[in-house]
């Protein structure tokens, strides 16, 4: 660096060591920056930041770290265009763990591996090699559409340093006129320190939900922690105190257990001497839906039934009852995906703010005076940050709705709610997971080859940025439902295993193959009927989403449906498939019959699987509708081609297509 105070006077005539010594130093502590400017003649700390200065220093043409320059123009081309959805939106922030290793790039011949936050890389013997890397995302508010706007390698993630980068991301954004209502960060110790350091106040007496942007000006930005990461950590609260009081109830998480634990058993009906008597072939079993989120209507309703078939378990559950309903209704306003969701999972709007403000003020009641079995309040204790994300949330979206501001210009006048979650940008770290292929850590090239080829693939339309076929991707967290609990208290069973395919449980006969069976006529359809049965089976195993789990089987309608707990018909043992399962593998044998003779070459390849797919496909278009119980449920997400309802099909497709 030069030592001439005369050379730190034009901004435009810096060295590229010059910008990266002031660009790090004001992210990384803009008090000492402020200081050094007592010595050196650096820009002023407002200047630097009101400038284009700074912004062009960290950002990028290429997709190396640092802002993406790409991205940024398409968003301005997008508002220029008079796009009006791309008027407004919420900015999201998270962290990803990398691999520290220095690794040699023959392409721009330099070593890789350090920390880089867009002004070039640190490279010097001493310089720290990076462990992290942050990466910011826009989302719309009324309309789902998303970018990520780049990353930054660091060697470690600061709540200074996170709001630093913000109040960067979110100048850059208003100059090319996208303006940010919302910020999104993890309930987590950092994400509460970035909170603070943006002058957001987590005080459950005196909540301070925005923030000024610029310091001093009137744009006030609200601040959201992840629902999920909330979620999480007062299910971590409740696994702790195992007991807390609210009033005269208590919820108790021994409940909770007892349910995801609960075994599948034969109910035995004597009103219906033909439903699961000794000498009855076909019978009912009760059975736990391990996909069901922790706190969910499903455990709620699933917890009154047992209560009133008498379990002794569940005998004084009415306290964890109310308390699973509450958070099942907080975690609904909080995930409204699409225009078209029902009740408090749609969107934000004028019919639906009455009733979500009294549920925000019952919250507040009940986490402000709920206490542990020694009378102390939860509020006030170690475990407080999941309630205190809540309310903090609660008042965020409150005072998006009544400033109108977000509302007056947008053509779709509601809020997706979903938007002030981290779900997409954690569908986008799932994307970059899967593309850096190792179950680790990936290092710096990894990760950055992974980001260069989804960068090539982003479309900035909405429902773009969706994740691959994985139905999981699209449900709750699979950490945050019954089967995890299950994992924990009882490792055995935490995973139902799949079977292997049962020489027909009695169906087929002893010892033949299910291609050989097919081939008899007087036991085909019945052949069928058994492998569509183990085909649900084998997709409740791995499927994470409580509706389309249920649909997979033949229940009891007469009984409790939609709860956690199925009643699954079975005969001679063998599980009976819901009718869509029946007619998709129906219709999946057919098309194995018409094709697969005609057929040469290799019949286990990829490419014939999804020659075969297309054809199955072709031949459900247009019949029936399949899966009539849980259509309301597809319509809780986002409209995309790729939803819950196409995901099932290819899934049950594809598992027959492997047995096969």
């Amino acid at each position: 660096l030069p030592c001439e105070l005369h050379s730190w006077r034009q901004m435009a005539e810096y060295s590229p060591e010059m910008r990266q010594f002031a660009c790090i130093l004001h992210l990384y502590h803009n008090k000492a920056y402020d200081y050094l400017r007592k010595i050196l003649p650096l820009p002023h700390s407002s200047s630097l930041t009101k400038q284009v200065f700074i912004h062009s220093w960290l950002s990028n043409n290429e997709d190396a770290a640092g802002f993406s320059n790409n991205i940024f123009l398409r968003l301005q081309e997008k508002v220029e265009r008079g796009e009006q959805a791309y008027r407004y939106c919420a900015l999201m922030v998270q962290d990803m763990s990398l691999q520290k290793q220095q690794e040699w790039d023959w392409q721009t011949q330099q070593l890789t591996g350090f920390v880089d936050l867009g002004a070039g890389v640190l490279d010097a013997d001493e310089a720290p090699l990076a462990s992290e890397v942050i990466i910011l995302m826009t989302v719309g508010i009324s309309s789902p559409w998303r970018a990520p706007l780049g990353y930054f390698f660091v060697n470690s993630t600061t709540g200074h340093l996170l709001a630093q980068l913000l109040r960067q991301t979110i100048n850059k954004l208003n100059n090319i006129g996208v303006t940010v209502l919302a910020v999104t960060s993890g309930a987590t110790a950092c994400g509460a320190e970035t909170a603070r350091a943006l002058g957001i106040r987590i005080d459950p007496e005196r909540i301070q939900c925005t923030f000024q942007h610029p310091p001093g000006s009137a744009h006030s930005i609200t601040y959201f922690f992840d629902t999920c990461h909330a979620i999480r950590l007062i299910r971590n609260a409740l696994q702790c105190f195992q007991k807390m009081e609210w009033l005269s109830d208590t919820v108790q998480w021994q409940h909770v257990v007892d349910l995801a634990t609960l075994q599948e058993e034969r109910v035995v009906d004597p009103c219906s001497p033909q439903s699961g008597g000794p000498g009855s072939e076909e019978s009912y079993h009760l059975k736990v839906n391990l996909a069901t989120p922790l706190f969910s209507e499903g455990v709620a309703e699933a917890l009154e039934h047992l209560q009133k078939l008498g379990l002794a378990s569940f005998c004084n559950c009415s306290g964890t009852v109310r308390f699973v309903r509450l958070m099942s209704h907080l975690c609904d306003v909080f995930h409204g995906r699409g225009p078209y969701g029902r009740g408090l999972k749609g969107p934000l709007l004028a019919g639906n703010y009455t009733k979500i403000s009294h549920l925000f003020n019952e919250a507040k009641s009940f986490f402000t005076t709920l206490t542990d079995s020694m009378g102390r309040y939860i509020i006030k204790s170690k475990r407080k940050l999941g309630f205190l994300s809540f309310l903090l949330n609660a008042e965020s979206l409150k005072w998006l709705y009544t400033s109108s501001v977000c509302l007056e210009d947008t053509p779709s006048h509601h809020l997706l709610t979903h938007a002030f979650s981290l779900d997409p940008l954690e569908l986008f770290l799932g994307a970059l997971r899967q593309a850096c292929g190792s179950s680790g850590n990936p290092t710096c090239a990894t990760f950055q080859a992974a980001y260069r080829k989804l960068l090539a693939s982003c479309s900035l339309a909405p429902g773009s940025l969706q994740s691959g076929d994985s139905g999981t991707s699209l449900s709750p967290r699979r950490d945050l439902t019954l089967g995890s609990v299950r994992a924990q208290y009882n490792p055995a069973r935490g995973r139902t295993q799949a079977r292997e395919y049962p020489g027909a449980a009695g169906l087929l006969l002893p010892g033949s193959a299910l291609s050989n069976a097919l081939t008899d006529l007087s036991l085909h359809t019945r052949s069928i009927a058994c492998a569509a049965g183990f085909v649900a089976e084998q997709l409740a195993s791995d499927l994470h989403c409580e509706a389309c789990l249920a649909s997979l089987f033949e229940s009891d309608e007469s009984r409790l449906r939609g709860g956690s707990v199925l009643y699954i018909k079975k005969l001679g043992g063998v599980t009976l498939p819901s009718a869509s399962v029946h007619h998709i593998t129906s219709i999946s044998e057919q098309v194995l019959n018409w094709y697969g003779k005609a057929r040469d070459g290799n019949k286990n390849s990829k490419q014939w699987h999804l020659y075969l797919k297309q054809k199955i496909l072709q031949e459900l278009l247009g019949l029936r509708s399949l899966f009539p119980t849980v259509t309301n449920h597809f319509f809780d997400g986002e409209l995309c081609i790729n939803n819950h309802y196409t995901i099932l099909v290819k899934e049950i497709t594809q598992c027959y297509l492997n047995i096969r």
